[in-house]
């Protein structure tokens, strides 16, 4: 039997605190008030009655008055030997001492209980003496008098060690540390399990990130050269891209001291209190440098000074970002502290906190493409329990313009249709409902909808599938459904090409897609509904672009009204005059009104595939490629790569 080696440690002593003297104190107040007095151990209880029947039977030797109100009984030696008397003998394990009553008890009026004292004395000849005493508890009446004191010197000594975030409070959560920082430290004694194995696609931005990381460990490679470590990197994309989670794996491999805070921490009611925690920051940080500092959403102070700020008064936000814009590249900075920060509003950031020798480097983390995803399923697959078979190269082909948020949601929503369907494993159809669910939103199969307003929809997305059969450059059609979802009452499903650049032909293809579901009810009904509301937004958004901001339009010519620096957003005129105005309103106009024609056109042309097909939609409620590929026939256009290697199989 194996023995425990470890031997107690008797040298280990309780740990000391205040509340143990409090403690103390109590006690022996308590103490004193019950031994300080006359005696250990009152004397027995008896009423009045009982009295005037002793007295009378000349058992009692005297009678003391204690403050007016208290009688205490003295017996005769002979008395006190009675039978009936053994009840006022003393229970305690010490003897009786002489000078103790026997008996006590409490009278009403003095003068009365007086008058029958002597009146029975003179009437039955006794010697009983009657004496008068005034009794005072001293340890009593101190603490009496001191315990409003004590009280309130309490409850100040709890509020103070409240502010100064003793019981329960941390640094900074307290009034007396408000101006502290409310970073969190992450060190080598720190369990933080990502690191950049955990971090799929992002190559480039991991490269930038790993050479931060290798200059702390190893600082002689590159100062040796005479090189200088960049003081900070600005880490910009969209959201869910995985600009935090570059951070945590930062924060798992580097073995330096890792303070991580939001932007927001800097933001109080309190004038001063955001220079105050910036400073009490780096300060931390210089004292434990070589350190990193992680500041996620700088935007919420980093924004632009001078914007947005109509009160005139002073700008807590600005005073703040004044201290981080000295702390970073001022005199006395410590070049040993490396600041890391996050943002996905990049362009509204000061100009001065963007320069060289604050944040060095600007790594833009972008969506990711197709071999990104891929790596990035890989990952969030790893803990879940899927078919063999699963084919990762046909989910990252299903979720274009996903980020690395969207494969995770993806994922766990796949695992969850999985389980509410009672499967031993995930497979490929639980991930393309995921898909389903995340982009469209929850089925509504109970929603109720009349049959005229079914065949209309019908029409509507046979319309969207046929017109993008037609056009060369439209998205190829993964799915239609006319089953409710989210808030459309339809929905057609596409798998676009991931292109870097766009043309005008690829553009006006899509736009003219989109609004092939009003055509369609106008060529099959004659009349037009608001269910295209959502197309229409689309194709406006689209028009608008093409005129303004990418300068497609030969009426406008080669000019953009776009402000990538977002100024314009702050500005109360356009940038350009009413007739340009008036100019491009009817240039959007005329390219909307233009592919509308088009698609009307296309589907009077194929009137009976269209019909065919909302017919089999109608049915089915929902159809995939194989149902177009039947009704009109392989697409005259060679398929792209994308389009190819995508598989759909009917539900």
């Amino acid at each position: 039997m194996a023995r425990d080696n470890k031997k107690p440690d008797f040298n280990k002593k309780p740990k000391f605190s205040a509340y143990w003297i409090y403690a103390i104190i109590l006690v022996g107040f308590i103490a004193l008030n019950f031994l300080g007095g006359s005696g250990w151990i009152d004397p027995a209880k008896i009423n009045p009655s009982d009295f005037n029947q002793y007295l009378k039977e000349g058992e009692v030797a005297k009678v003391v008055i204690v403050n007016r109100k208290i009688a205490k009984v003295y017996l005769t030696p002979e008395a006190s030997s009675l039978d009936k008397h053994q009840g006022s003998k003393s229970k305690s394990l010490l003897p009786k001492s002489p000078q103790e009553a026997n008996y006590q008890f409490e009278f009403g009026d003095l003068q009365n209980f007086e008058n029958q004292i002597n009146s029975v004395i003179s009437k039955e000849g006794l010697k009983t003496s009657v004496v008068y005493e005034t009794e005072s508890n001293f340890m009593a009446d101190i603490l009496l008098s001191l315990l409003p004191f004590a009280l309130i010197i309490g409850v100040w000594i709890f509020i103070m060690r409240r502010m100064s975030g003793g019981a329960g409070g941390g640094a900074g959560g307290q009034i007396f540390n408000i101006g502290k920082s409310k970073a969190k430290l992450f060190d080598q004694n720190t369990d933080v399990k990502v690191s950049f194995e955990n971090v799929a696609g992002l190559e480039g931005a991991k490269e930038e990130v790993q050479e931060i990381v290798d200059f702390l460990k190893n600082p002689e490679k590159y100062t040796s050269l005479g090189g200088k470590i960049p003081k900070g990197a600005l880490l910009v994309g969209p959201p869910g891209t995985g600009k935090t989670l570059l951070a945590k794996a930062v924060a798992g491999e580097a073995k330096v001291p890792f303070f991580s805070l939001s932007g927001s921490d800097f933001v109080e009611m309190f004038v001063g209190v955001g220079a105050s925690r910036v400073r009490d920051l780096f300060k931390q940080a210089k004292e434990k440098s070589p350190a990193i500092i992680f500041i996620d959403e700088i935007d919420a102070i980093g924004r632009a000074r001078g914007k947005s700020n109509f009160s005139g008064s002073n700008d807590e936000r600005e005073n703040t970002l004044n201290q981080l814009l000295t702390e970073m590249d001022g005199f006395g900075t410590n070049t040993n502290v490396i600041v890391l920060a996050a943002t996905n509003r990049a362009d509204i950031l000061d100009k001065a906190l963007m320069r060289a020798g604050r944040f060095d480097r600007q790594i833009y983390v972008d969506l990711p493409d197709v071999r990104e995803r891929k790596e990035i399923f890989e990952v969030h697959l790893k803990p879940l329990k899927k078919e063999e078979d699963l084919d990762t190269d046909f989910l990252s082909k299903q979720t274009p313009g996903f980020s690395g948020a969207d494969i995770a949601n993806v994922c766990n929503e796949a695992a969850l249709i999985a389980a509410r369907n009672n499967k031993k494993a995930v497979g490929k159809q639980d991930f393309l409902d995921a898909v389903d669910r995340i982009v469209g939103g929850l089925e509504k199969k109970n929603k109720i909808i009349s049959p005229a307003e079914k065949r209309a929809i019908a029409f509507h997305e046979a319309g969207h599938a046929t017109v993008s059969w037609m056009l060369e450059h439209a998205a190829p059609l993964v799915k239609v459904t006319i089953v409710p979802r989210g808030q459309s009452l339809g929905a057609a499903w596409y798998l676009p090409e991931e292109r870097q650049i766009v043309r005008p032909k690829q553009m006006l293809d899509e736009m003219c897609a989109t609004l092939g579901g009003r055509a369609a009810e106008k060529v099959i009904f004659d009349e037009i509904s608001t269910g295209a509301l959502s197309d229409l937004e689309k194709v406006t958004k689209q028009a608008r672009a093409m005129v303004t901001i990418y300068g497609l339009n030969d009426k406008i010519g080669n000019l953009t009204y776009y402000d990538s620096s977002g100024q314009s957003e702050y500005n109360f005129s356009k940038p350009y005059s009413e007739q340009t105005s008036e100019l491009i309103d009817k240039e959007i106009s005329k390219i909307i009104e233009e592919q509308y024609q088009r698609a009307i056109d296309l589907l009077e042309n194929n009137k009976d595939k269209l019909t065919e097909l909302a017919e089999v939609l109608l049915e089915k409620e929902v159809i995939f490629k194989d149902n177009l590929e039947k009704i009109f026939g392989k697409r005259s256009f060679g398929e792209t790569e994308t389009e190819a290697e995508v598989s759909t199989e009917e539900e």
